[in-house]
């Protein structure tokens, strides 16, 4: 078993046909077959279940793509290190992050980190803070920038957070349009009887919100719903309805209202994840303490919203 085997296993298992995997392997579709095929006689399994232009994992195949996975990633560490070590001026980061943390904090620690380190190679993905951690157990990502806890015990054996900042969740609505809550703190009943623009029912954030309205027997008017945050914030800027949104996203947009929650407690902590088995690279190393250098600069004096984001406890 080699790691050119493993490459084209996970590739296959990832397009589900022989032949694009091929292509994007830059191999010859026969070569790729008989690199499955010897590793199948090598392993003792079938690997894939072969159908006329539909390859699926079998059983076996299922069990070995997370550990295919994590050698992978491990090989590409090891590169990465060693030329580190050498002395050569590139490297790599694969970071994560949630979309809305993409629309602010990594904003502004990527032009930075180029800034700094223009040799270094950045693979950025954009999702929930959940499929952030399976990145992260698989091997695929260096670091993660999250905002919910880990909940699975696989997650929390080889994760470390550090929490780097918490934030309130705020109201945003038209800046151009009249108030509709008449200035100050809102309240979860007045809220309630307000048009919302909604995220999608598996966003952490929208969970959230919608517990808290559950809690206190509140059922929210709803305008439209299922929108990412690009598409809320601007419905919300032409009055089409508010959104509960993390207030670090409302920075620089001068044709939004923000408005503070009364409950306090709506509140995010931003942390930092990483795996503890597995050593920092010199550039990951980097990045991660640019991420808490920016994450400071969120919460010192003279910061935009100074009053929403805080250090985190």
């Amino acid at each position: 078993m080699n790691l050119e085997q493993l490459a084209g296993f996970a590739e296959v298992a990832r397009t589900g046909h022989f032949t694009r995997a091929a292509e994007r392997l830059h191999l010859a579709q026969p070569s790729l077959s008989r690199q499955i095929a010897t590793l199948e006689q090598e392993l003792g399994v079938d690997l894939f279940h072969r159908a006329r232009g539909n390859v699926t994992l079998t059983a076996a195949g299922e069990r070995l793509l997370p550990l295919a996975k994590r050698m992978l990633a491990d090989a590409a560490t090891a590169r990465s290190e060693m030329a580190e070590l050498a002395g050569l001026k590139r490297g790599r980061v694969r970071l994560g992050a949630t979309p809305t943390l993409c629309t602010s904090l990594v904003t502004e620690v990527l032009v930075e980190f180029q800034a700094r380190h223009p040799g270094i190679d950045i693979e950025m993905l954009e999702r929930g803070s959940r499929s952030l951690i399976e990145a992260l157990v698989e091997g695929s990502l260096d670091l993660a920038i999250i905002v919910t806890s880990v909940s699975s015990g696989t997650a929390r054996a080889v994760i470390e957070r550090e929490p780097v900042l918490s934030e309130r969740l705020v109201v945003v609505s038209s800046a151009v349009r009249e108030d509709p809550f008449g200035g100050g703190p809102v309240g979860l009943a007045e809220l309630a009887g307000v048009p919302q623009v909604l995220f999608p029912k598996n966003y952490d954030l929208r969970a959230a919100v919608d517990l808290a309205f559950r809690e206190r027997g509140l059922e929210p008017r709803i305008a439209v719903e299922g929108v990412e945050m690009d598409a809320a914030l601007r419905f919300a800027e032409r009055g089409i309805g508010v959104a509960v949104v993390p207030a670090m996203v409302t920075v620089g947009r001068p044709l939004l209202r923000v408005t503070p929650l009364a409950d306090e407690r709506l509140t995010r902590t931003v942390s930092v994840a990483r795996r503890t088995d597995m050593t920092p690279t010199h550039s990951g190393s980097a990045m991660r303490a640019l991420i808490r250098e920016v994450a400071e600069r969120f919460t010192g004096p003279g910061a935009t919203a100074e009053h929403l984001v805080s250090p985190a406890r």
